[in-house]
């Protein structure tokens, strides 16, 4: 069953329909998977640990995105759609768009704003991310 939310998003460009890949929706979940483990290695810089759950989340919603069979290649975009992907609530969706717009600011103006707080909220979004990806049946 196709979304109304995200069927409006490809009436305005900013989804495309796609079939669904098994081997790649399944490299997504391993890759986040592995990042996602290590962002939680306190040994690691604060910078390393936000760039490794950073990825780690747009992995996940990116898998999750492909699972419904669609594709965006807008990271912001991916973030938006996790309501209507995985069902998670603002408590997930509001951090990861945050942290997008820490992580340009820190790739385009090298401003790094993060701190251990920040950190710690963004690998609790992208463990609830992967929880629920764990939950999705088989592929479409």
């Amino acid at each position: 069953m196709t979304s109304p939310n995200l069927e409006n998003l490809v009436k305005t460009g900013y989804l495309k329909r796609e079939e669904v890949d098994a081997k790649e929706f399944e490299g997504l979940v391993r890759s986040g998977r592995v990042r996602l483990t290590d962002a939680h290695n306190s040994l690691l810089s604060i910078e390393s640990r936000f760039d490794l759950a950073y990825n780690a989340a747009h992995a996940l919603a990116l898998a999750a995105l492909r699972w419904h069979g669609y594709r965006s290649d807008k990271r912001y975009i991916i973030f938006q759609c996790i309501p209507h992907t995985l069902g998670l609530g603002p408590e997930v969706w509001r951090v990861l768009i945050l942290c997008h717009d820490r992580r340009n600011l820190a790739e385009y103006e090298g401003d790094f704003e993060i701190d251990e707080q920040l950190v710690a909220d963004l690998q609790l979004a992208a463990d609830k991310l992967l929880r629920k990806i764990e939950t999705l049946g088989p592929l479409k």
